[in-house]
C-alpha cells in the first residue's frame, strides 16, 4: 500500500500512483481537494497584500533603480536643472533632498555625477532626435551665428540657431548648437567650424537660405569661404548708423560725457541714491534708478538720456542741496532733450526688428520710412539739424546696398504687407523680373519669362514741407498712399506670370496682420508663390536670436560654475532652449 517493503519506497509519490491505478474514484478525490487548497492560499495571499500592514510595507520599499517611476522622476530632475539653470550639485542640497525625499519616500535620488554624465547625454539625444525629425524634408532654413566669450572663464562659444518655415505656415526655430571655439577667431577657422556644424545635422549647403551675422570681417570671410549667402545684422547696422551720425559728434559726445557722470555718481553712492529716492517722493515722481549706458549698445545711450530727462527736476533739487561732479546747462538740456526725439523713431525700429516676428521683408519698407522722416523738418531740430543731416548720410551709406540685394527685395516683394510699394521704378522693375524667374525656377518651368520694354512711371518726389511730431508708422502711410495713387495712373504689366500680376495687383493686408497667415489662406490661389513666401520669410532680419542664446550661456557659465566643461554647458544651452519643442 505504502510502496513496497523498504525504507525508501515509502513516499507519497508511489501511494498516489497506487491509488491512480487501482483506485481511480479517490484518486480523482484527492485532485480536487488538492486544487481547492491551492486556490484558497492564493485567495489568502491576495488578502493579505492587499491588507494596510502590507500596503504600508509596500510604501517603504525603495524603487528599484531601473523601474519605470524611478525613472521618470530622474528624468524630470534633469529637466529642471536644464531649464531653471539650476548647477548640477542642487541634488546634493539639503533642502531639495528633503524635498524629494516628502515627495516620494520610495525614490533614491542619483548623484550629481549620474545627473551630468548619464542623465543629461540621454536627454540631449531625446531632444536632438526631435530636432532631426522636424528638420527632414524642410529645403530652405536660415540660421543665425555669432561669438560669445564668458568673461568668467576661458570659454569661447560659436552659436547656430536654424529658422524656417513649415508646410502650414508655422514660423519654427530651434538651437543646433552653442560649439565651442577655442584658438584664433579667423574666417577660415570659423568656416570650417560650418562644415562640422552642418555635417553634424547633416544639412546640405544647397537648403541654407541665408546666415544672419555681425558685420565683423571675420564673420563675412567665414561665410564666402563656407560657401553660403549671408546678411549682415540689421541691429548691428543700426548701431553702426547712430554712431557714425550722431554719438561721434563733439557737442552730443560731451553731453554724454557729462550724463554718464551724473549717473555713475548716483551709481557709486548709496548716499546719493537714497538722498535722490526721497526727493523723488516728495515731487511726487516715480521712483526709480537712473539708466547706465554700454558703449556697444547705443539704445543703451538713447535710454539713459531719457532717464536723465525723467529726473531733470528730481536733479535739480538734489544739485541744489548737494554736491554734484558736474551739471548739465540750460542749452544741454535741451540738446538732450532734442536728441531722445530725433532717436525715438530709431529705438521704435530696433524694438520691432528684435522680435521674433520681424523678417528681412522688413528691412527695406523700414529704412524707406526712417530716411523720409529724416528727411522732414521738425521744431524739434533744433541744435541738432546737423547731426540729424549726418544721421540721414549714415543711414544712406550703411544700408544703401540692400535696395540692390536679391535677399532683401524678394522677401519686401512677397510680403503681402508690402509687396512692391516701397521700391522705385527700377528695383521694382528688378524685384518683379526676379521674382518671376524665382518661381519659374522653383516651379521647374522651362519657359523663361521676359519682361519687355515698358514706360516708366515719374520718380516719387520726397516732400519736406516743415511738419513735427511725425512716427515711423505715419511715413508708412504716406508711402503706401503715394504708391497707390502711381499704381493706378501707370498699372502693372500684364506680360509676367497670372499669380504674380494678380498677388501684386490686390491691395495690401494690414501692417498689424501676419503675413504667413496670409499664405496659409492663400496658398492654393497662389501655389508658385506661397513656395517661394516660405523661403524668403524664413529669414530673420538680425542676429538676435543667438544674442538670446547667449544671454542664457550666462546664466550657465557663471561665477559659481566656471569649471563647467564646454560639452556640459552645450548640452545644456541645446536642452533649454530646445526641450519646450519637445514637451509641446
Amino acid at each position: 500500500m505504502r510502496g513496497g517493503c523498504r525504507v525508501k519506497s515509502f513516499n507519497t509519490t508511489n501511494l498516489i500512483c497506487h491509488l491512480k491505478n487501482r483506485h481511480p474514484d479517490l484518486h480523482k478525490q484527492l485532485q480536487e481537494k488538492n486544487a481547492a487548497n491551492i486556490s484558497q492560499q492564493a485567495k489568502t495571499k491576495a488578502a493579505a497584500a492587499g491588507s494596510p500592514i502590507q500596503q504600508v510595507l509596500d510604501k517603504t520599499k525603495k524603487f528599484a533603480k531601473d523601474s519605470a517611476k524611478a525613472r521618470s522622476i530622474t528624468d524630470k530632475v534633469m529637466e529642471m536643472i536644464a531649464l531653471d539653470d539650476q548647477p548640477f550639485s542642487v541634488v546634493e542640497d539639503q533642502g531639495f533632498r528633503r524635498l524629494i525625499e516628502h515627495i516620494e519616500p520610495r525614490y533614491n535620488l542619483p548623484s550629481r555625477r549620474y545627473f551630468s554624465d548619464v542623465s543629461l547625454p540621454a536627454l540631449y539625444e531625446v531632444v536632438a532626435t526631435h530636432i532631426h525629425k522636424l528638420l527632414d524634408n524642410v529645403t530652405d532654413i536660415s540660421f543665425t551665428t555669432d561669438i560669445w566669450s564668458s568673461d568668467v572663464s576661458q570659454m569661447s562659444i560659436l552659436s547656430l540657431t536654424a529658422q524656417w518655415i513649415n508646410e502650414n505656415f508655422e514660423m519654427k526655430r530651434a538651437v543646433l548648437h552653442a560649439h565651442e571655439f577655442a584658438g584664433s577667431h579667423t574666417g577660415v577657422a570659423i568656416a570650417g567650424a560650418f562644415d562640422c556644424m552642418f555635417a553634424r545635422w547633416k544639412i546640405k549647403k544647397d537648403n541654407v537660405h541665408v546666415v544672419l551675422r555681425d558685420n565683423a570681417r571675420n564673420m563675412q570671410k567665414a561665410m564666402e569661404e563656407c560657401g553660403v549667402k549671408s546678411l549682415g545684422c540689421m541691429a548691428h547696422t543700426l548701431q553702426l548708423a547712430v554712431h557714425d551720425g550722431v554719438l561721434s559728434q563733439r557737442s552730443i559726445s560731451d553731453c554724454l560725457a557729462i550724463g554718464r557722470k551724473i549717473v555713475g555718481h548716483f551709481r557709486h553712492s548709496q548716499l546719493a541714491t537714497s538722498r535722490l529716492r526721497d526727493i523723488q517722493q516728495e515731487l511726487g515722481i516715480k521712483t526709480m534708478m537712473l539708466q547706465q549706458d554700454v558703449a556697444t549698445r547705443w539704445n543703451s545711450t538713447f535710454l539713459m538720456m531719457k532717464s536723465l530727462l525723467d529726473q531733470k527736476r528730481a536733479l535739480g533739487v538734489y544739485g541744489a542741496d548737494h554736491e554734484m561732479p558736474v551739471c548739465l546747462s540750460a542749452h544741454q538740456w535741451g540738446l538732450i532733450e532734442n536728441m531722445t526725439t530725433l532717436l525715438a523713431p530709431f529705438e521704435q525700429l530696433t524694438k520691432e526688428i528684435s522680435s521674433h516676428q520681424a523678417t528681412t521683408a522688413d528691412v527695406i519698407p523700414s529704412v524707406v520710412a526712417l530716411k523720409r522722416l529724416l528727411s522732414k523738418t521738425a521744431d524739434t531740430d533744433s541744435g541738432v539739424r546737423t547731426a540729424k543731416h549726418t544721421l540721414l548720410e549714415a543711414v544712406n551709406e550703411r544700408f544703401g546696398s540692400a535696395f540692390s540685394e536679391p535677399l532683401y527685395y524678394l522677401a519686401t516683394i512677397l510680403d503681402p504687407r508690402y509687396k512692391d510699394r516701397y521700391f522705385d521704378t527700377v528695383t521694382k522693375q528688378a524685384a518683379v523680373k526676379t521674382l518671376q524667374q524665382q518661381v519659374d525656377k522653383m516651379t521647374h518651368s522651362d519657359s523663361a519669362t521676359e519682361t519687355p520694354d515698358t514706360e516708366e512711371p515719374q520718380e516719387k518726389m520726397i516732400r519736406t514741407s516743415d511738419e513735427g511730431g511725425k512716427s515711423l508708422l505715419d511715413m508708412h502711410d504716406e508711402i503706401l498712399e503715394e504708391n497707390s495713387t502711381m499704381e493706378q495712373q501707370a498699372g502693372l504689366t500684364s506680360h509676367i506670370s497670372v499669380q504674380v500680376h494678380g498677388y501684386l495687383s490686390e491691395p495690401l493686408i494690414p501692417r498689424n496682420e501676419s503675413p504667413l497667415q496670409y499664405w496659409k489662406s492663400n496658398m492654393s490661389r497662389f501655389p508658385a508663390l506661397a513656395k517661394a513666401a516660405r523661403k524668403y520669410l524664413s529669414a530673420p532680419c538680425t542676429s538676435v536670436d543667438s544674442e538670446r542664446l547667449f544671454s542664457a550661456a550666462s546664466h550657465i557659465v557663471d561665477e559659481k560654475r566656471n569649471r563647467i566643461q564646454c560639452e556640459k554647458a552645450e548640452m545644456l544651452l541645446f536642452v533649454k532652449k530646445n526641450l519646450p519643442l519637445v514637451m509641446k
